[in-house]
């Protein structure tokens, strides 16, 4: 048994294939925090703090739905969807004409997964568990692509990443008799069985674990980036998961699947958290920057708003929600608010004529507002080339 783990040998058919048992958490010997580690290590958690404390100025429900769904656009297009923020909220809103229809509804199960582990754990009913990982799972795979996948359950025959087969695979996860106990060692780690880990380390060593022990027969990438939110706020970092973290494992899809394989073949766990530690530090200063952004944005309109008159009243109400909801149908407004559509009609049209919101079809009739300089300020990071075809995907290869 190496530091990280050891390649098996395992015959199946003519050709044999090695399969990867990973090492207990946490690593024997530990990380070699070296100055630069460490240095990366504070910058992080500053970074982290500072996301944190910008936060609290602000409504969190507010920041809570714009941010999840921003992480859940990212994490499901590093698996190849094509779906982005402006496509998931204008769905959520009514379905849109050419919006990719598959791609945005996994991407709206990925948000109900999240919320789902974060009401879990906020109201107590269950830790951070592998039960509550196969909950988060069953959500996320409940319905469309990936549904035949056993959602919610661990896998009971052997997966691979790359190839036809795991003989010609790039990477061989451990087989269900192994995986078993190395799902047992990794929720005792997240539970502290080991002894105390700092929580930003805590998360990156168990995100590189989940993913070498890839426990499902597809989703393995986004829980296991869903795990990372849901270990910062479990550990009291972040009261809100205001952190996206699939942002810069987008951009920087080689290293990551680099870094992760070195785990494997080098047992380089200080690379791997050097790599993850700078992610975490870019993304929490990121998002920080934008959530200071937005509260200049939102007292510069909401100013504008007043300034309206006597049709500031409802336009205001209008506007409230608009900041949450980014993009409004007149329809949704009205419901929401329990106003009349004329009135909600026209507090939009004050709204366009201020400058605040755009309306994007050009139709006269099932009109759609956009907040556009807020979408704008969101939007960075989920336009662009999907995926990769170099890196490994989301489902790992199954027996047919």
């Amino acid at each position: 048994m190496g530091r990280a783990g050891r390649w098996v040998q395992q015959q199946s058919g003519p050709e044999g294939f090695s399969a990867f048992i990973p090492a207990p958490l946490p690593p024997v010997p530990p990380p070699d925090f070296t100055p630069e580690l460490q240095r990366i290590h504070e910058e992080a958690v500053h970074a982290v703090g500072q996301l944190e404390g910008v936060s609290r100025t602000m409504d969190p429900d507010r920041l809570l739905y714009m941010y999840v769904r921003k992480e859940a656009v990212l994490s499901s297009q590093i698996e190849g969807t094509r779906s982005t923020l402006s496509d998931l909220l204008e769905y959520e809103n009514s379905t849109t004409p050419g919006t990719p229809l598959d791609d945005v509804q996994e991407v709206s199960r990925y948000v109900a997964a999240l919320y789902h582990g974060l009401g879990r754990i906020q109201r107590g009913e269950l830790p951070l568990s592998l039960r509550l990982i196969r909950e988060l799972h069953g959500v996320l795979m409940r319905e469309g692509r990936g549904s035949a996948q056993a959602p919610g359950d661990f896998r009971r025959t052997q997966n691979w990443i790359g190839g036809t087969r795991p003989g010609n695979a790039r990477f061989v996860p451990p087989p269900p008799n192994e995986m078993t106990a190395a799902l047992g060692n990794l929720e005792r780690f997240l539970h502290d069985e080991f002894g105390r880990t700092a929580p930003i380390v805590k998360a990156g060593l168990a995100h590189a674990q989940f993913e070498t022990i890839h426990p499902f027969l597809d989703g393995n990438g986004r829980i296991g980036r869903l795990l990372v939110s849901l270990i910062l706020g479990a550990e009291g970092l972040l009261t809100q998961p205001f952190f996206y973290l699939s942002l810069y494992l987008k951009e920087n899809r080689a290293d990551y699947y680099d870094a992760l394989q070195r785990v494997r073949t080098h047992h380089d766990w200080e690379g791997w958290l050097h790599f993850y530690l700078v992610g975490v530090q870019a993304v929490a200063s990121q998002a920080a920057d934008t959530a200071l952004a937005l509260r200049a944005l939102f007292e510069q309109d909401q100013q504008r708003v007043l300034r309206l008159g006597r049709a500031a009243g409802s336009a205001l109400r209008v506007y409230d929600l608009l900041r949450q909801r980014i993009v409004l149908s007149a329809p949704r407004a009205a419901e929401e608010l329990g106003l009349t559509w004329p009135t909600v009609n026209a507090a939009l049209q004050r709204l366009e004529g201020a400058g605040i919101v755009r309306e994007v079809t050009g139709r006269s009739r099932d009109r759609i507002y956009v907040y556009a300089r807020q979408l704008e300020l969101l939007d960075a990071g989920t336009r662009g080339a999907a995926t990769s075809p170099h890196g490994p995907p989301d489902s790992a290869g199954v027996p047919p």
